[in-house]
C-alpha cells in the first residue's frame, strides 16, 4: 500500500494534513485536547508508525522498537465519539493528499479497525 499510494511523500503529506486538519476544525476538539501545543514530535511519530503499517520502511521500529499503540494511548478517554472525530480527520486527509478512491476504500476499514482497538470508554 505504502508505494501504491505514493510512498514517503504521501505518507508524509498525509500525516501532516490530517494534523492540520485536527488542529483547524473545532468539531473535533476532543481529540485535538489530548495533544501538546506543539503537534511537531508527534506528527513526525506517526508518519514512522504509518510509514511501516503501510509496508514502507520500518521507521518507528527502527527508532523506537515495536509500538504498543494501545498503551500509548491509555491516558486518553478514547470513546466511539473521539473514533468518529479520528476517522473524520483521516478520511478528509486522505482525499485532500490525493489517495485514489480504490485506496481510501481499502484503507478506512483498516484505519477504523486500528482506532476502534484503542476505544478505552
Amino acid at each position: 500500500m505504502y508505494d501504491w499510494i505514493g510512498g514517503e511523500t504521501t505518507v508524509r503529506n498525509l500525516v501532516n494534513r490530517f494534523y492540520d486538519l485536527m488542529d483547524g476544525d473545532p468539531e473535533v476538539a476532543t481529540i485535538r485536547q489530548m495533544h501538546k501545543d506543539d503537534l511537531s514530535p508527534v506528527r513526525q511519530s506517526l508518519f514512522e508508525y504509518l510509514s511501516g503499517w503501510l509496508g514502507g520502511p520500518p521507521l518507528f521500529i527502527q527508532k523506537r522498537g515495536s509500538p504498543c499503540i494501545a498503551k500509548a494511548h491509555r491516558p486518553f478517554h478514547i470513546d466511539a465519539a473521539a473514533t468518529e472525530q479520528w476517522m473524520k480527520c483521516m478520511n478528509q486527509a486522505m482525499v485532500d493528499v490525493g489517495i485514489d478512491e480504490k485506496f481510501r476504500q481499502m484503507l478506512e476499514p483498516a484505519f477504523r479497525r486500528v482506532a476502534q482497538a484503542l476505544e478505552n470508554a
